[in-house]
């Protein structure tokens, strides 16, 4: 499909309003992607507490928005410098791009990329936007706008998806998970034979403990007061269960009671809750060896 071929779509998305407003499906226009863009139909899209946060002004009050951050897609146009993507394939939305030259890339120590950093302005870089409703202009959840049938994002913000993969899986992995997972695997480096708690078992939390079995720990406990939750971390690695709610001691002490006194050697803290790191902290064990992430 050339470019002159291209016509802007009308489709269905949830757009937020204003501060606190309730999140309402509208029917919306999405422009053509520009040169360095590709517009993607959007296939699976996951929920993140991120999205909820938008709707309150975070990070920055922009309305009218269109939220979501995590999904898996199908490109169905590229600009016309867009090389290494095509119409047809399967990809990931990030909000984090890399050019693989800066500083920051180069260092292998931080993927906080210099020339694509996280973008706030809820457009894009060009400091426009491709999404309006009746003629008014709507801005991103960061690069993208995953809760559309359609988006147009820059081609450096997309990642190319391996076929094979299960694409409602596919569409935790451009937030959440992916960061609980790297922060075992790629921050802290977890040791075979080490152990971890987990504070928190949501997408993050649930990626930490994949992470943390992968790298070979021996013993790895998750924390949540919700009791379902029990069953999910089995299920990606945990090997014992802490509900706080069942008793009268602070978690920390719980978790020790589970290490022969000593504490953990990695803790997690993946609920943002401002006490529990302090709770994070004395569980690792006192020694230089206790790491928190």
């Amino acid at each position: 499909m050339s470019k002159r071929d291209l016509q802007i779509i009308t489709c269905k998305a949830a757009v937020c309003w204003g501060n606190g407003e309730p999140v309402k499906v509208e029917e919306i226009q999405v422009e053509p992607p520009k040169s360095s863009e590709v517009r993607v139909k959007i296939l699976y899209a996951s929920v993140c507490h991120t999205d909820l946060l938008y709707t309150k002004g975070f990070p920055i009050p922009l309305f009218p928005r269109v939220l979501g951050h995590e999904g898996v897609g199908v490109i169905e146009s590229v600009g016309e410098e867009v090389t290494d993507l095509k119409e047809g394939d399967l990809v990931i939305p990030t909000y984090i791009g890399e050019c693989y030259e800066c500083e920051n890339c180069m260092s292998e120590k931080t993927n906080l990329c210099l020339k694509y950093p996280v973008p706030l302005s809820g457009l894009m870089p060009d400091e426009t936007s491709r999404m309006s409703v009746r003629g008014q202009k709507l801005y991103h959840a960061f690069t993208c706008s995953t809760w559309s049938e359609y988006m147009v994002v820059d081609a450096n913000y997309v990642v190319k998806l391996d076929p094979t993969i299960s694409l409602p899986h596919a569409s935790f992995l451009s937030c959440g998970f992916s960061t609980g997972f790297g922060a075992a695997w790629k921050d802290a480096k977890v040791e075979s034979g080490s152990t971890v708690a987990v504070l928190g078992l949501g997408a993050v939390g649930l990626g930490a403990i994949q992470g943390a079995r992968v790298q070979g720990a021996a013993k790895i406990i998750g924390i949540d007061i919700n009791e379902k939750k029990k069953t999910k971390g089995t299920a990606f690695g945990m090997t014992d269960f802490i509900n706080p709610n069942d008793y009268d001691k602070s978690i920390f002490e719980l978790i020790k009671e589970l290490t022969g006194g000593l504490g953990v050697d990695y803790c997690f803290e993946c609920t943002g809750v401002p006490p529990l790191i302090n709770e994070a902290l004395q569980a690792t064990k006192m020694c230089l060896l206790g790491k928190i992430s």
